[in-house]
Formats: structure tokens, sequence, C-alpha cells
């Protein structure tokens, strides 16, 4: 059997439990894969040719257009070379869900930026399970010890 790259690389990135998203230059989805569907609760066909600002909570999109435009213009971002980053993001439903995920930048031939992708993970029970164990431990630290009367 010939192993054909183009349509295991297609079958990979499609089906891909991690959600692998691409944007152009201007924010704007240009590829929705079934695991994004799965994190996010929108079609394909719902996300395709939207912003970014379809899963980007309200309150960090200025953060967030910022970055991208910098990026988009100068080419250089401070998270390359799989560096993850996390970050809340907005489900259809309203809901937020944390995600980590790594990008990738897109260039022309030229070297001049088209886009980026980006492959994200839900780890919402793990972001919830850490900051539940924090706050046990800063109420520990509150509490002063008891000593004992032995």
């Amino acid at each position: 059997m010939k192993f054909e790259s183009s349509e295991f690389c297609r079958e990979l990135v499609v089906g891909a439990p991690d959600a692998i998203i691409y944007a152009d230059a201007n924010g704007l989805i240009g590829f929705w894969n079934r695991g994004a569907e799965r994190l996010f609760g929108y079609q394909e066909s719902e996300a395709l040719g939207q912003s970014l600002d379809l899963i980007i909570p309200a309150n960090l999109r200025k953060r967030h257009w910022d970055g991208y435009t910098r990026t988009m213009q100068t080419g250089v971002t401070r998270y390359g070379s799989g560096d993850i980053l996390a970050v809340p993001a907005l489900r259809k439903d309203g809901g937020r869900v944390s995600v980590e995920f790594t990008i990738i930048l897109f260039r022309d031939h030229e070297g001049k930026m088209t886009g980026i992708g980006a492959i994200l993970r839900d780890v919402t029970s793990r972001y919830e399970e850490l900051k539940s164990l924090r706050a046990a431990l800063a109420a520990r630290k509150e509490t002063p010890a008891k000593k004992s009367a032995v």
C-alpha cells in the first residue's frame, strides 16, 4: 500500500480530537475541524468566515487583537516553538471553557503573514481542580493550627 501523505494530513487535521482552527490575517476563521465543533459547539458552517470573537470572551478581545495585529504586521510572536498558552474561551451556549493551545504562523512565499493556526485542547476540568486545590490551601493557611494538649 502506497502512503499518501496529503490524504493522511487531511484526515489527521479534520478528524483530530483537539480543535484545530485557522484564521486569516484579518482574524476571520478559514478552517474549523470536528474537534473545534465538539469543543466550542459551533458547526463548521457556522464558524467559517466569522471573526475569532466567536470564541474570545469580550473582556479579553482588546488584548487578543492587539497581539494578533502586531503579529500580523511583524511576523513575530512571543508564543512560538510550541509554547503553550492557557486562556478562557467561549462556547456557543455562552459558557466558558479553559483551553490550552499552541499556534502556527502562516506566511506566503514572500514571507508575508497570511494567518495563524491553532491547536486547542479543553483543560477545564484540570483548571477547576487546580482552582479548588488552591482555594483549599489558602483556607488552610488562614486557619490557625490548633495546638495539642499533650
